[in-house]
């Protein structure tokens, strides 16, 4: 076949090159003055809004931290303007696999039942060294509304200010509280199986009219919402949080519970107990 060069070396036209070629008569005076066919120009790649940032969240990565919310949080602390969409894109090739055994849902009727529990969580001082700190866990066994508070000790007496503190946060008393064989709570089992109640946790259920119950031994499904919610601090409030002391702890967790409270769960729909 006949280049564009050839026939307009033979003395034809552009009109007659682009009549017989097909092309329009700017595609041939293009490829006349490029000596060829050009070479395809691509524009330079945009950058995006995170690209400053992969540093910083292959380090969070390398501590663990894989949440992307937790890691929208720590980034715009340090200025990051974009959405989640671009962390979830970047981070998933590096998300370690999740082996999560099936177990059944057990659910309860509103207003029926709370489940609560205590976690030690771990953070970082700010003199870099690991601390822990215990927190107090209620959730509501119907709506998935959630309290949580930190405490400087497990006794007693902060297992019970953290549960009228989230009474008063619930606005009401459930018929029913669901624990574990909790030190806290139960000084023990007699020997028809029976919980021994600390008498002060005892007295105040009895006047609030709320009735405390055990869940069974391994059967992790009957205490499952607390057992997440727990994994939930874990993973979604604590990584990389700075505070100065339990009280701006505990207005920190109170502001979060508010936001998460607010989302509508995927089993109720957003209905209240």
């Amino acid at each position: 076949m006949i280049s564009l060069h050839e026939l307009y070396a033979n003395g034809k036209s552009i009109r007659e090159i682009a009549r017989i070629t097909g092309l329009s008569r700017n595609t041939v005076r293009k490829y006349l003055r490029a000596n060829g066919i050009p070479e395809p120009h691509y524009g330079k790649k945009r950058g995006s809004k995170l690209d400053p940032f992969k540093p910083l969240i292959d380090q969070f990565m390398a501590q663990g931290i894989f949440n992307c919310e937790v890691l929208l949080r720590l980034l715009r602390d340090q200025g990051y303007t974009g959405g989640i969409t671009l962390i979830k894109d970047y981070v998933k090739p590096h998300r370690p696999p999740r082996k999560i055994p099936a177990v059944q849902r057990y659910e309860t009727k509103p207003g029926y039942q709370t489940q609560v529990d205590w976690k030690i969580c771990e953070y970082v001082d700010l003199n870099g060294e690991v601390r822990k700190i215990p927190v107090f866990a209620m959730v509501l066994g119907y709506s998935r509304m959630m309290y949580i508070e930190f405490a400087k000790r497990c006794d007693i007496h902060s297992f019970l200010r953290c549960l009228i503190h989230a009474l008063e946060y619930f606005g009401g008393v459930p018929k029913t509280m669901l624990t574990d064989q909790m030190k806290t709570v139960i000084l023990g089992m007699g020997d028809d199986r029976k919980p021994r109640w600390h008498p002060l946790f005892e007295d105040f259920a009895a006047t609030v009219g709320m009735v405390p119950k055990v869940c069974r031994v391994r059967r992790p499904q009957t205490k499952g919402k607390v057992e997440r919610t727990v994994q939930f601090i874990e993973q979604n409030f604590m990584p990389g949080r700075r505070f100065t002391d339990v009280e701006d702890l505990n207005r920190q967790a109170r502001q979060w519970c508010d936001e998460q409270n607010q989302r509508i769960h995927g089993t109720t729909g957003g209905e209240t107990d």
